[in-house]
């Protein structure tokens, strides 16, 4: 498998050196392997950090700046960073209002951002957890107790930045990320599966005319294989195991998500379909994102994440945000 890469080793450091490169408002500490906000903490403003292995890019430091995460630490691919990292960025962006981890429930994100709380507690740092668990596929695997985090992770950080921004306390920046996180499900589909550097071949195999339905965004399994369908099709098995556990009703914000192999001409034509199945739900597409936006290296998939708004998460959406990935209203 051809990869654009100097060695497999390095893959994670040159990606950091490029992206220290291409985004000068970002200040990338490669030895502590963290990426921060290069204007440093805002004194009484609650930092925001979030981590897991790289592999998943945008997430989560194309996702580092205003309105959104003040640090993020990537691991090495598909692995979690180590709690060294997670202490180091929740030092480096504590403004004296104490700091939220995002953790995705997986296993190794759990217990290492889980320790470093512990030790940043140890040092001064106020610190304050949530955890992203809102993948409907499966609720238990060989990765995680109870439901995997995925798409809603890019919902919570937006959300509970903004709050974090306009400088809501600890406390209640927590309680926003619970609560999108409650009103949020994903459901993924893979066309393919994915390569890691290391391995240079696919990490499963997925016959010609087969997909994966309830995929991982590592490449756990989901659900079921079946035989390929239509984009109307596959849509709708996503569509309806996300309405069979939280009914699509209301104000929703739906993010079609490239899962870094896909075209976006077929991510927009599936989007199409989730708006024909909302509307015939009857429930109101009232914002959206069509991207990639959590990948899996170059998957060929992807998923759609929907978050049930209030009139308060909508507002804290459309609030202005400045990063690689995501930017509106600045």
């Amino acid at each position: 498998m051809k990869k654009l890469i100097n060695s497999a080793d390095s893959v994670v450091t040159d990606a950091l050196r490029g992206l220290a490169a291409a985004h000068p408002d970002l200040r990338v500490d490669v030895k502590n392997q963290f990426v921060a906000r290069a204007s440093g903490p805002r004194r009484g403003k609650v930092g925001l950090v979030s981590g897991g292995g790289s592999g998943h890019e945008p997430l989560h430091a194309g996702f580092v700046g205003y309105g959104m995460l003040d640090a993020a630490c990537p691991g090495e691919i598909f692995t979690s960073p180590v709690p060294d990292q997670v202490i180091a960025a929740s030092s480096a962006v504590d403004g004296g209002a104490g700091v939220l981890h995002v953790v995705k429930n997986y296993t190794g994100d759990v217990l290492n951002f889980g320790m470093a709380a512990e030790l940043c507690a140890d040092e001064g740092v106020e610190v304050a957890t949530v955890v992203v668990d809102d993948d409907v596929a499966v609720r238990d695997s060989l990765y995680t107790a109870g439901r995997r985090g995925t798409g809603a992770t890019v919902f919570v950080e937006k959300i509970a930045g903004a709050a974090a921004e306009a400088g809501a306390p600890l406390a209640e920046v927590r309680r926003v990320a619970e609560e999108v996180n409650s009103r949020s499900r994903s459901f993924g589909v893979a066309l393919s599966a994915c390569t890691t550097p290391a391995a240079g071949v696919p990490t499963f195999e997925l016959g010609d005319d087969e997909v994966e339905l309830g995929i991982g965004i590592h490449g756990e399994p989901g659900r079921t294989r079946s035989a390929m369908r239509g984009a109307r099709e596959l849509v709708r098995v996503a569509m309806d195991a996300l309405h069979e556990d939280m009914p699509l009703d209301g104000d929703v914000l739906v993010m079609v998500n490239g899962m870094g192999g896909t075209p976006l001409i077929e991510l927009y034509v599936a989007f199409a379909e989730v708006a024909a199945y909302l509307e015939e739900k009857g429930a109101t597409l009232s914002r959206n994102l069509v991207g990639d936006y959590i990948t899996s290296l170059d998957m060929q998939g992807f998923s759609v994440t929907a978050c049930l708004l209030t009139p308060e998460l909508t507002r804290l959406w459309d609030a202005p945000v400045q990063t690689p990935a995501l930017r509106w209203g600045r």
